[in-house]
């Protein structure tokens, strides 16, 4: 089957044979005549399949005919994150070379303003993000009577990322007769019921088993101790890589990133990072340097997980294991993308193998360990090697923050502080300091600071001798002299009463 056969129109297929395809991909073959005939329709593909063309043609084939009004778009795409919003807008550019369609983007981290000019001109496509969409329509700036065609696209995604409120707000104010496409690599139960309020009547296109995963990508595990030994396995696998070309290296916390991030530069890695905390302007830059070259490894959290089409990327690297099992899915969906071989490896730690059985599930398959070698046989000794803090990946647990005990020599026995007082005298009186000094332990650190200046260890619980006062510490403004105002004789009492 090629793209004449599907109903496009002749402008559309001109940009698409410019673009250099004439096979559609299976979504694509199913989808695109159902959205010309103007049904809803539920698409379930596994990412990477082509499902932004399988709306994107269509779409510009119908709005060849009319025109747009102001503040009134025409048809609208939502999506979860800036980034997939501005790949769209980049689809429309491609395929829309011979059409003079509007198309406006609305997407946080960028001028109001701006963006606002192109709403107020008309647009014939407005790509958005669901907050910013509703910030705009709350100000009476947009107004979404005139939507034809809906589009909601990584509706999973969205999902995840708390926008399914928001996406039922939008279902209200867009007219009852428009047009939906929907699609989704994954169909959760809320997503099901989600298309059963606002889809009517909707062809349901299944290309693929939900949750599945492409048979072009080889999927390893990589056994790891946590910490800095699990970097340093990053690292080897890096360098020892087959057909390395370029890779994404996922994590599940954006400091983490930027940690990993920092330790690749400092390792001599040409590395840039994506996450949610980085600015937009940041973020395409860094995006834009990886597609174009200027780095090898990009570092990123889950928020470039989602149907970004990158080219030619040659691996994938699960620095973390998914918490959630359907990332698991997307993630490694960034390579072996549209036919092409792809790898993708997960770096497992015995904290994982939770989070591994739940993905295994899901996708209905074993993932094999690299040469054999499981998190059982990791050498005990190693393990030991590791610190509690970096066994744990981070801070120390409060079971984990014990002390040693002290040993104290036998030729210097503990002393405690005696301390004296003289009497009372007419003008106040004095404490005498005490001379106690703290004997110097073998197993004691120096660090710089005499032992007297530093606040005393905690008494240990194999330290049986009884603390008298505050141990071998008097704290230095109880040694600070104190004056007294003397007592006023009986003859001063009656000169003032």
């Amino acid at each position: 089957m090629t793209f004449r056969e599907l109903g496009l129109s002749e402008k559309v297929l001109q940009a698409v044979e410019a673009s250099g395809y004439t096979t559609p991909t299976p979504i694509q073959a199913k989808a695109i005549p159902e959205a010309l005939a103007g049904r809803d329709v539920l698409g379930i593909a596994q990412t990477g399949t082509g499902k932004t063309a399988a709306f994107t043609l269509p779409m510009m084939s119908r709005l060849e005919q009319g025109r747009a009004r102001g503040r009134m778009p025409r048809t609208l795409i939502l999506e979860p994150t800036r980034e997939l919003a501005a790949q769209v807008e980049e689809s429309f550019g491609r395929y829309g070379i011979n059409h003079k369609l509007n198309v406006a983007l609305l997407i946080g981290g960028v001028s109001f303003g701006d963006q606002e000019a192109k709403i107020m001109r008309g647009a014939d496509v407005l790509i958005a993000t669901p907050g910013r969409l509703l910030d705009f329509a709350e100000r009476g700036k947009l107004l979404l009577t005139g939507i034809e065609i809906l589009v909601i696209d990584e509706a999973d995604r969205m999902l995840d990322m708390g926008f399914i409120p928001d996406i039922e707000r939008i279902c209200k104010l867009v007219p009852f007769t428009r047009q939906t496409l929907f699609f989704s690599a994954t169909m959760p139960a809320e997503i099901i019921r989600l298309t059963e309020a606002f889809l009517h009547n909707p062809v349901r296109i299944e290309v693929a088993p939900a949750a599945t995963t492409s048979a072009t990508i080889a999927q390893t595990l990589v056994a790891s101790l946590p910490g800095p030994a699990k970097r340093e396995t990053l690292r080897k696998l890096i360098r020892s890589a087959d057909s390395f070309k370029n890779a994404i290296i996922f994590c599940n916390r954006k400091r983490d990133v930027a940690i990993l991030h920092k330790s690749l530069q400092k390792h001599g890695f040409r590395a840039g990072a994506l996450h949610g905390d980085m600015d937009q302007h940041a973020r395409m830059a860094s995006l834009d340097a990886f597609k174009n070259g200027d780095v090898d490894l990009i570092v990123c959290s889950d928020v470039a997980a989602r149907g970004l089409d990158i080219p030619d990327v040659s691996h994938v690297f699960n620095f973390d294991v998914p918490v959630h099992a359907e990332d698991y899915v997307h993630r490694i969906g960034r390579t072996g993308r549209a036919g092409k071989q792809g790898i993708a490896i997960s770096i497992v730690t015995r904290a994982d193998q939770k989070h591994l059985a739940e993905i295994e599930k899901l996708i209905g398959r074993a993932v094999n360990w690299q040469e054999g070698a499981t998190l059982d046989t990791l050498a005990q000794g190693d393990e030991e090697e590791v610190s509690p803090r970096h066994r744990g990946g981070g801070r120390r647990s409060a079971g984990e923050r014990t002390h040693a005990p002290r040993e104290h020599s036998a030729r210097e026995p503990r002393e405690h502080v005696r301390r004296t007082r003289e009497a009372p005298k007419a003008n106040g009186y004095t404490a005498k300091p005490h001379d106690h000094q703290a004997p110097e332990h073998k197993d004691h650190k120096d660090r710089g600071h005499p032992r007297s200046e530093r606040a005393p260890a905690r008494q240990s619980a194999h330290d049986e001798r009884p603390v008298v006062g505050m141990g071998d510490h008097v704290p230095s403004f109880l040694l600070r002299p104190v004056k007294l105002k003397p007592k006023p004789s009986v003859v001063e009492e009656a000169e003032e009463a």
